[in-house]
């Protein structure tokens, strides 16, 4: 998973594979913050890696509470969600996705500058949704088993 050249290699479906720590920052459009610390997992499946973030989601004046998301991403770098729709496709250098959301618009940006540590962020925006989401994930290691 290290190397001193893996910062600026294309990214490929097994280098995700694995247990990652993953901390998320959320910020709504009106100020209200929020933020998820948990972990996501890679999981080698017959379509590709499911992704399964878990997590505790504290949002202000609320209670924390369990949160949870899976996708698919696919040997293409594809994304799509647990649902069978697709998401977005990951780039594999890192630098900017999208994905329209009928009636919101989300912008994506992967860093994979520092890997293995990385960088998702979102900016989404539409008359329903108005946020912008920082995740940063850090390499645990490989699944057990």
């Amino acid at each position: 998973m290290t190397g001193c050249d893996d910062d600026m290699k294309a990214r490929v479906l097994d280098d995700f594979e694995g247990r990652w720590r993953m901390t998320r920052r959320i910020v709504q459009g009106d100020g209200t913050r929020a933020g998820l610390t948990g972990e996501a997992v890679w999981r080698r499946v017959e379509e590709g890696l499911l992704c399964e973030e878990a997590g505790e989601l504290c949002v202000e004046g609320q209670p924390p509470m369990q949160a949870q998301r899976r996708y698919m991403w696919r040997d293409d770098l594809s994304v799509w969600f647990d649902d069978g729709r697709f998401f977005h496709i990951v780039p594999a250098r890192g630098g900017a996705c999208a994905h329209w959301c009928d009636p919101d618009q989300y912008d994506g940006q992967y860093d994979f500058s520092r890997w293995p540590e990385w960088r998702c962020i979102w900016q989404v925006r539409g008359p329903r949704k108005d946020y912008r989401m920082v995740t940063d994930y850090s390499w645990i290691g490989p699944l057990k088993g």
